[in-house]
């Protein structure tokens, strides 16, 4: 398990598979939530501890179901793993830089600073079931250089009902569960500085950012990228550069077009673990990294885990 138990401690919580209804702004209040918050102070609510043993988090989903009166259960059920589309061809990790190389020319999009990510993650203990905890984030800078993040509570999957949020309690879809104002950075260190546009000063970049003294490997690489993901919202020119390093990555590789958990098309190239396997889910055309989604290989009994179970999945949008 020290696979497993490693990319748990990194993972991100993900997005439970079916369509995001929209890829702009967060579905049902959370939007005005996100505006509301940003013009005025709030009650800071506790970060879930993604990590929470499933009998606490069982625990207060019966609690709450008993004296808050809600029969309707929360959507808490795993994804199934992004399937990839059978009669598609591959296309190699080589070509899809040259296409995102050439869509870059112009270079437009622009790289942001701040992230929209969509994320879901598994919460595993020895004696209960694994919980799926589902979570929308928004990280906007501001021009002084402070910034705001916001974590919302929602499952695209069922629109309205209830899920789970803090403490494992029941919110209603669209809760706002965190929000907090960092004061300004002028860090000039990476990933807070702009990324390169080009290969090997992005891999010392993302060396730096890793905190590593050696050349990252293949695993080390994509969780750099996933790092990097969550600071900036990359451009044509930055995205070209990332294919650009990741196929010259070694054990990538291609398996074919795959319609990620936001209903976009995407290239699917995966890397495999003893007990895992990552899955980087890539545009077609710019090169982008729309999504990284991990599943077990291996199965637990011990964990409740399955061979092909999803452990975590995160849909990053503009």
């Amino acid at each position: 398990m020290a696979d497993e138990l490693e990319l748990l401690r990194r993972a991100n919580p993900v997005p439970v598979d079916g369509p995001h209804f929209g890829e702009g702004p967060l579905d049902h209040n959370a939007e005005r939530h996100l505006n509301r918050l940003m013009r005025q102070p709030t009650s800071r609510c506790p970060r879930l501890a993604w990590g929470l043993a499933a009998t606490a988090v069982v625990g207060a989903l019966v609690s709450a179901l008993l004296f808050t009166g809600q029969t309707t259960a929360p959507a808490v059920a795993a994804p199934r793993p992004l399937l990839v589309q059978a009669d598609s061809t591959p296309v190699s990790l080589k070509t899809l830089a040259e296409r995102a190389q050439a869509a870059a020319a112009d270079g437009s999009p622009k790289l942001r600073k701040g992230t929209h990510v969509q994320s879901w993650s598994i919460g595993m203990s020895d004696n209960k079931p694994p919980i799926t905890l589902p979570e929308e984030r928004i990280v906007r800078w501001n021009a002084d250089d402070s910034h705001t993040e916001i974590v919302v509570a929602t499952d695209p999957r069922h629109p309205g009902r209830p899920v789970l949020g803090e403490e494992g309690k029941l919110v209603e879809d669209g809760h706002v569960l965190s929000e907090q104002t960092y004061p300004p950075s002028w860090s000039d260190a990476p990933p807070q500085s702009p990324p390169p546009t080009d290969v090997a000063h992005l891999r010392a970049y993302l060396q730096e950012a890793a905190y590593s003294k050696t050349p990252l490997n293949t695993r080390e690489l994509i969780d750099a990228v996933a790092s990097l993901l969550g600071t900036w919202t990359l451009g044509a020119r930055e995205s070209a550069t990332v294919a650009r390093l990741l196929a010259e990555t070694e054990g990538l590789r291609p398996l074919g077009q795959v319609t990620d958990r936001l209903g976009r098309r995407g290239l699917a190239y995966v890397y495999d673990l003893s007990a895992t396997r990552e899955m980087l889910i890539m545009d077609p055309a710019t090169g982008a990294v729309l999504g990284l989604e991990t599943t077990f290989t291996k199965a637990d009994p011990k964990y409740g885990v399955k061979a092909g179970d999803v452990m975590s999945y995160s849909a990053w949008m503009r």
